[in-house]
C-alpha cells in the first residue's frame, strides 16, 4: 500500500515506521528539513519537505496514486485542508486527520460537515484519546498500562511487579497450576528495559513489567495476585483544567457511582471555561505545584491525583508533590518518552503517553476491516491486534499448539461468540472466533499473513 504521511513529528514518525517496517511504500512530508532528515535516515522511508498541503508537494509526494494520506502536522487547519486537497485533486481513496480544536471536532461529529463538503474519512483527537486513555487508568489504578479488547470482555493490564510481590520466583507454568480459575494470560515481560514474549516456563522477577490479558471480571483477583489492591476511586483530582482534564472531568460526572472531583487549573480564562462546563467538579485556579493549593485541594485524601498539564516537568513534578502530600496514587501525562524510565524513581505509579494513544488510534482505522482493535505497546516495540478469524486464515480450525506462531507472538484472549475464553495449548481457533493476538514488531508482518489480514484497503 501506498501511504503519504503529513507530518513528521513525534506521532508521524512511529506511524512511518510502523508502517515502513510492513514492507509498505511511505513518503513522508513536512516543512521542517531536520525532521525530513531524521524520516529518511533512520527509516524505509521516501521524505518530501514543504507544505502539506501544497498540491505541488503532494504531487511530488506521489498522490496521484496514494492509498492513503494520514495528515498529522501541528496545525488542524493544514490537516484540513491537506484532506481536502488530496480528495478535490488527487482522489486519495482515505484520508485521516488529527485534529485538537474542540470546535472543529464539535462540528465535525455533530455532521455539521458533511463528507462532500470536508472529505476526513477518520478524524483522531489526541485529546480525546488521551482522556479515554486516563479513565481507563482510574478504572485500574494499580496498572500502569491499561486497553480495552473483545468489547469490555477482556483487558490488557501492564503491571509493575515489586519486591513485594506473592508471585516472584514463579513460572508462568506454575501460575497457571495454582491459579487455574484465573481467566488470565501474561503475553509480554519487559526485563532490564528489554520486552519479550514469554514462554511457560519463564519465572517473574521483582522489577519486572507484564502486560497480562484479563477477563473483565477477573480484573481484582489478578491484581491482587500480583500483589495491587483494587481500590475504588472516590475522591480525584485533576491538575489541568485543558481539554483532556476536562473531557475526564466531564466522564467521571456521567458515573453512577458518585466520583468527588476536583480540578486545578493556572490559567484563568480555562479554568473559567471548565467551571462553566461542569455541574458538580470543583474548578481551583492556581499553579499546581504549590503545595497549599494542593491541600486546598484535598490531595492528602485524594484516591487518584491526574496530572495532565501541557507542561511534562510540570506534571512529574506535580505529582511528586502528590504523593509526598499523601495522595494514594499518581498519573502522569508524558510526551517526551526519554523522561519514562525515572519515573518509577520518582514514586509515580502509572504514565500517560499521548504518541502511543495516539498512534494506536491511527492503527485501529489503518488496518483491514476484519482487524477490530489495534494497540501499539511501549514506544511502538510491540502491538496488540484483535481481528475475526476467517475460513481461509491458516489458524482456522487449528489447536494453538499446532499453529507457527513466531517467538514474538502470543494469543492473549479469545472470544467464540459471547463467550470469554482463556486460550490454552489445546484451544482450538475456529472461524468467526475473535482473537487478540500480541505481537513484537517485527513478527506483525506474520501475524497478518496468519490472519490473512492486511492494512491494504482494497
Amino acid at each position: 500500500m501506498k501511504v503519504i504521511i503529513c507530518g513528521a513529528g513525534q506521532v508521524g514518525w512511529q506511524i512511518a515506521r510502523q508502517l515502513s517496517g510492513e514492507r509498505n511504500d511511505v513518503t513522508v512530508v513536512d516543512n521542517n528539513p531536520a525532521l525530513v532528515r531524521r524520516a529518511t535516515d533512520t527509516l524505509d522511508v521516501q521524505g518530501i519537505e514543504g507544505h502539506a498541503s501544497y498540491p505541488d508537494i503532494l504531487e511530488k509526494a506521489g498522490a496521484r496514486d496514494a492509498d492513503m494520506i494520514i495528515a498529522a502536522t501541528y496545525s488542524d487547519e493544514v490537516n484540513m485542508v491537506t484532506c481536502q486537497v488530496a480528495h478535490s485533486v488527487f482522489a486519495v481513496p482515505r484520508k485521516i486527520a488529527r485534529l485538537r480544536a474542540q470546535s472543529y471536532l464539535t462540528a465535525i461529529y455533530s455532521d455539521l460537515y458533511r463528507r462532500d463538503h470536508m472529505p476526513i474519512d477518520v478524524v483522531i483527537s489526541p485529546e480525546k484519546e488521551v482522556a479515554e486513555a486516563a479513565l481507563r487508568r482510574l478504572a485500574a489504578p494499580a496498572a500502569f498500562d491499561t486497553q480495552v479488547f473483545l468489547a469490555g470482555r477482556a483487558h490488557l493490564l501492564g503491571i509493575a511487579l515489586e519486591a513485594d510481590c506473592p508471585v516472584l520466583n514463579a513460572s508462568l507454568r506454575e501460575l497457571t497450576e495454582l491459579f487455574s480459575t484465573l481467566r488470565a494470560t501474561v503475553v509480554g515481560v519487559r526485563r532490564d528495559g528489554k520486552l519479550f514474549a514469554p514462554e511457560p516456563g519463564d519465572q517473574l522477577f521483582a522489577g519486572d513489567a507484564v502486560y497480562v490479558f484479563v477477563n473483565s471480571d477477573d480484573i481484582a483477583r489478578t491484581l491482587e495476585i500480583f500483589g495491587k489492591p483494587h481500590s475504588k476511586q472516590e475522591r480525584v483530582v485533576i491538575l489541568g483544567g485543558g481539554n483532556v482534564g476536562l473531557g475526564v472531568a466531564r466522564a467521571l460526572e456521567t458515573r453512577t457511582e458518585r466520583v468527588r472531583a476536583k480540578i486545578i487549573e493556572k490559567d484563568r480564562r480555562i479554568a473559567e471555561r471548565a467551571a462553566d462546563s461542569l455541574e458538580r467538579t470543583i474548578v481551583l485556579n492556581g499553579d499546581a505545584l504549590d503545595p497549599e493549593l494542593l491541600s486546598e485541594a484535598g490531595v492528602s485524601r485524594a484516591d487518584a491525583v491526574l496530572c495532565v498539564t501541557d507542561d511534562d516537568k510540570v506534571n512529574m513534578l506535580a505529582a511528586v508533590r502528590a504523593k509526598q502530600a499523601g495522595a494514594a496514587m499518581a498519573i502522569c501525562l508524558v510526551n517526551d518518552p526519554s523522561l519514562v524510565p525515572i519515573l518509577s524513581a520518582l514514586d509515580i505509579d502509572a504514565y500517560i503517553n499521548p504518541r502511543a494513544t495516539t498512534v494506536s488510534s491511527i492503527l485501529r482505522h489503518i488496518r483491514h476491516g476484519r482487524v477490530r482493535n489495534v494497540y501499539s505497546v511501549g514506544d511502538g516495540e510491540a502491538e496488540v491486534i484483535e481481528a475475526q478469524v476467517l475460513s481461509t486464515s491458516p489458524i482456522s480450525g487449528k489447536r494453538i499448539r499446532d499453529i507457527d506462531f513466531p517467538e514474538g507472538v502470543l494469543v492473549g484472549a479469545i472470544a467464540k461468540g459471547d463467550v470469554y475464553v482463556k486460550p490454552t495449548g489445546e484451544t482450538r481457533i475456529d472461524e468467526g472466533d475473535v482473537i487478540s493476538i500480541f505481537s513484537l514488531t517485527a513478527d506483525v508482518p506474520e501475524v497478518e499473513r496468519l490472519l490473512q489480514v492486511s492494512i491494504d484497503f482494497f
